[in-house]
């Protein structure tokens, strides 16, 4: 896992959602309770933007269809059948991290 830099934020523990790009890849970041949690930023139900929508009882919710997901976990709704990806989080002196596995890694953690 390599941890990147998130650019232009400060860690604050007011509630926020904005959406980051690291390593070219679109994330959602969720300020819940004091806490920061990433996410993918695009709802896999309809392709909406989830930094869009809102966060309720742990839950961000998509602003096109309402679809929820678990800002711990990444998973939908009972009956959704379907997740975001999520992704660990570092506070640091010097900012918040985000942890991202590339696909080989995953591979090679498949066969281990």
């Amino acid at each position: 896992m390599t941890w990147y830099k998130v650019p232009d934020i400060q860690y604050t523990k007011n509630p926020f959602i904005k959406k980051v790009k690291v390593n070219g890849k679109g994330i959602c970041l969720v300020g819940y309770e004091g806490e920061i949690y990433a996410l993918a930023a695009t709802c896999p139900h309809a392709g909406g933007e989830l930094s869009g929508g809102w966060c309720k009882d742990g839950k961000l919710i998509c602003p096109i269809h309402r679809y929820a997901y678990d800002i711990h976990t990444g998973k939908g709704d009972p009956g959704q059948n379907d997740y975001v990806d999520t992704y660990p989080v570092e506070i640091r002196e010097d900012g918040i991290y985000i942890g991202i596995t590339s696909f080989l890694e995953k591979v090679k953690n498949a066969f281990k």
